[in-house]
């Protein structure tokens, strides 16, 4: 390329391929452009497109064929070197004027390069103090640019490539970390302390996402499945230390949360979710443990007592994850020795209700309170000490409003009888969360407990007898709330079934309770088929009743038939 009337021609194309609504006009474009990211020979032309082209579609396919390039592993180190170099200060000439995807497709450059080369050359290692440089800069634009190097940075070591062998990854990743993780933390740290005041959200966006990125590091090298949300505990190593017990660590994070931006509140509490799940051990002494619950407890409290930033889904959803952390890294007999465990847990119990209570709204959240319920319950016969407890007045009532919302459900969304995949009664794996939990709560206080679940079954099979005695002409809809009604009802008693355990109460009674509660879906399979329902097969809320009783007698025959059952029951 020699010319500027060639370079006229290629930002056209540029512009074709990143724009043109015409696949076969970005095909061709595509095609034509693909010899500056596959031949190393165009490199230099990727150079001259950066240093003299207008427009920033040229500029995205200079930075991203250089990116293609690099990640080839196959360039001389001199040549990488010189890469990183120009690239760096193109960044600090050229980077406060640039379009954000240009300039974010540069930084990732930079990353890459530094990443691959690791280990080549320590010069690739200066990535950290050039950007630190940018931080120091009085520009805001240069504080923005040297904060995004870094949180990309820290993205692209976290990350693995498929251009590098897994071990490689490994061991820069380790390297990386040892030698830097930290001072980036304390850098977003820093500047999530300086940007508290007021300033373009963007400019809290990024420390808030590197901090996130930061506590999110593989620290183990065993990544967490991108599939769940669910991660385990967060092994940061010892050096941190003075950093989590330092209480304005976690404090920034809560701080961060009030902000009006939703995308830095929300981010801001999957800090707190990572700090809460923080290894035990970190922590060596129990006071320091003690004090860093106590202030995430004074914390979320804040939170439950205002409702702040809890209408938006997001931050609903990440803050029901950490309330769930609290009983996964903590134990019982620790959140009772908080000062005001009693506020914090009658205010988690009154949120937990109203979650119930939006059912609609909060189903894919909820499953992390229950969580959190049933670990509570299930640590009580460990607990040690005269402090009570006060989970006999909450629970039961967390119980009773779970299984009511299940009910009231099925009368607001499900009448119509049609297929519906998210519809749990449909959906085995969405079932399977929304039940886990709930046999503990149920056997926790099982005699009211199964007393209100009698309670509910009862009226419905009087309701399901007497439909099987009427015509098929009959109200379908409204036979077909029943059945969904009856479908959960059984759900619930199933799941209660399938978990045999003793606590509250001897086994004895508790056998005596499951016979009681199994007794009225025996008597329901007596109905199902009668009358009216045995012309019933092809109905959707059918078809759900009797999935329902057949993971009823499965889970029936585990616990008190097969082979694997408890031959010691009296049942």
């Amino acid at each position: 390329m020699s010319s500027m009337e060639s370079l006229a021609q290629l930002e056209v194309l540029c512009e074709k391929l990143y724009n043109s609504r015409d696949s076969a006009e970005r095909a061709h474009a595509e095609s034509t452009l693909k010899c500056f990211s596959e031949n190393s020979d165009y490199i230099s032309q990727c150079q001259y497109i950066l240093d003299n082209a207008s427009t920033p579609y040229a500029l995205m396919l200079a930075s991203t064929s250089l990116v293609k390039q690099v990640s080839d592993r196959s360039l001389s180190l001199q040549l990488r070197l010189d890469i990183r170099n120009y690239v760096m200060n193109y960044l600090a000439a050229r980077g406060p004027k640039l379009q954000n995807f240009v300039t974010i497709s540069l930084i990732q450059l930079a990353c890459r390069i530094t990443k691959f080369g690791w280990f080549d050359d320590d010069r690739f290692r200066e990535i950290f103090k050039e950007a630190t440089d940018f931080l120091a800069l009085a520009s805001q634009d240069h504080y923005l640019i040297g904060l995004k190097i870094l949180n990309f940075l820290v993205m692209e070591m976290n990350q693995a490539n498929s251009a590098m062998p897994l071990t490689l990854h490994r061991k820069i990743a380790t390297s990386f970390k040892d030698q830097f993780l930290l001072q980036i933390f304390q850098i977003s740290l820093t500047s999530l302390h300086q940007l508290k005041s007021e300033v373009p959200d963007e400019l809290r966006r990024v420390p808030i996402s590197l901090a996130l990125r930061c506590l999110s590091f593989d620290f183990v090298g065993s990544p967490v499945d991108e599939s769940s949300e669910e991660f385990g505990t967060v092994q940061l190593p010892a050096s941190w230390r003075p950093l989590l017990q330092d209480p304005s660590t976690v404090q920034i994070f809560f701080d961060y949360y009030k902000v009006n931006d939703t995308s830095v509140s929300k981010e801001a509490l999957e800090c707190l979710v990572r700090l809460a799940s923080v290894r035990r051990s970190l922590f060596v002494e129990d006071p320091a443990r003690s004090q860093f619950l106590s202030h995430l407890m004074s914390g979320t409290r804040e939170i439950l007592q205002t409702g702040q930033g809890l209408a938006d889904h997001g931050n609903y959803h990440e803050f029901c994850r950490l309330l769930g952390r609290f009983k996964v890294n903590y134990q019982l007999s620790e959140l009772l020795n908080v000062e005001f465990y009693g506020e914090w847990l009658g205010l988690v119990a009154e949120f937990t209700t109203k979650s119930l209570l939006s059912w609609q709204w909060a189903s894919n959240s909820v499953y992390y309170l229950l969580s959190l319920w049933s670990r509570l319950v299930t640590s009580v016969p460990y607990l040690k000490g005269d402090t009570p407890s006060l989970l006999d007045e909450t629970v039961p009532k967390i119980t009773e409003g779970f299984i009511t919302s299940r009910i009231n459900s099925v009368q607001a969304s499900f009448a119509d009888n049609s297929p519906d995949p998210d519809n749990p009664l449909e959906n085995a794996e969405s079932l399977q969360d929304q039940l886990e939990s709930l046999p503990y709560l149920c056997r926790f206080k099982y005699e009211s407990c199964s007393l209100f679940i009698i309670n509910i079954m009862e009226p419905l099979l009087q309701a399901y007898t007497a439909r099987s005695r009427l015509p098929a002409s009959g109200d379908a809809a409204e036979l077909s709330v029943i059945e969904g009604q009856i479908a959960w009802m059984v759900h619930i008693i199933a799941a209660i079934l399938k978990i045999r355990q003793t606590v509250g109460c001897s086994q004895d009674s508790q056998e005596l309770f499951d016979a009681e509660l199994a007794a009225r879906v025996l008597q329901l399979i007596n109905i199902t088929d009668t009358g009216v329902h045995a012309q019933r097969y092809q109905e959707i809320s059918k078809q759900r009743l009797d999935r329902a009783i057949l993971i009823f007698v499965q889970n029936f025959r585990r616990s008190y038939v097969g082979d694997q059952a408890m031959h010691a029951s009296k049942v």
